[in-house]
């Protein structure tokens, strides 16, 4: 009896040894996140916002757009700040987008790939600023 006692408080310890060993559960990235800016003019600077650290997404897309100044649309595009305080326009360039939705599996609206975690980006309307769009990143 007394070694079925012993045997069975090894089990418990050795239990309890195991869950205090686990690793901490990381919390998961969220899904995208969704911001809403103010464009730039062309090659300007609109609203700034920094890539989410805690999104799944690795991209800038463009899934909202409102031309402010037309009911039809505008070219678009995404422009990172590098670590000197630079702004460049994405390897996409601009792109057309009507007014309205766009679907965030749509490539044609990825604006930027690949962006790091934290970088600041902006949007830039070509034929005029001042439009409002949205970017999940």
């Amino acid at each position: 009896m007394n070694r079925a006692i012993a045997a069975g408080s090894l089990a418990l310890v050795s239990a309890a040894t195991c869950l205090t060993l686990a690793p901490a559960a990381s919390a998961a990235p969220q899904a995208c996140v969704t911001s809403t800016l103010t464009t730039g003019g062309n090659e300007g600077v609109g609203t700034i916002r920094n890539k989410s650290a805690s999104s799944s997404c690795g991209d800038l897309n463009l899934t909202y757009s409102d031309d402010s100044t037309s009911p039809y649309g505008d070219y678009y595009a995404g422009r990172l700040r590098n670590s000197s305080g630079v702004w460049h326009t994405c390897t996409k360039g601009y792109v057309w987008a009507s007014d309205g939705s766009h679907s965030v599996n749509d490539s044609t609206y990825w604006l930027c790939t690949d962006v790091s975690d934290n970088t600041p980006f902006t949007v830039a309307s070509q034929l005029d600023g001042g439009d409002s769009v949205k970017i999940t990143h």
